[in-house]
């Protein structure tokens, strides 16, 4: 299906912000799939360990915020660059990457986490 791409960007950008914000549980009810494959080392393998770190960084931290820089969808991958400012003004820039099924569900999870430097050698910014 040639929108599925698409359909799939939004779903991950949806998915995405709404564990962010607190609310993981109806993030995976309506975005996940029947499996969970986690590649970050400090998440667990599975659903409810995905619920359980959203959950816990939404009680530690809840003052973080996310905004959405860009997003390329192809066939059934869907790769997310973000800008993240958590307390103390500690800014990162992540890559996620999600694979998701013949559903349109999420199934797959890989992530690269890089804290923003407050100089460059190139003068250019992480975006």
């Amino acid at each position: 299906m040639a929108d599925q791409p698409e359909r799939n960007k939004a779903n991950a950008i949806a998915f995405y912000k709404m564990a962010y914000e607190g609310k993981p549980r109806l993030a995976t009810e309506l975005y996940v799939g029947d499996q969970y494959i986690q590649h970050n080392p400090l998440v667990g393998n599975g659903i409810d360990a995905f619920i359980e770190y959203f959950e816990r960084m939404r009680i530690e931290y809840p003052d973080k915020s996310i905004s959405f820089v860009r997003a390329v969808a192809q066939d059934d991958l869907v790769a997310i660059h973000t800008h993240q400012t958590w307390p103390g003004n500690d800014q990162y820039v992540t890559m996620d990457f999600f694979r998701f099924d013949k559903n349109n569900k999420i199934v797959e999870h890989w992530d690269a986490v890089q804290q923003i430097p407050e100089t460059t050698a190139n003068g250019n910014t992480m975006y």
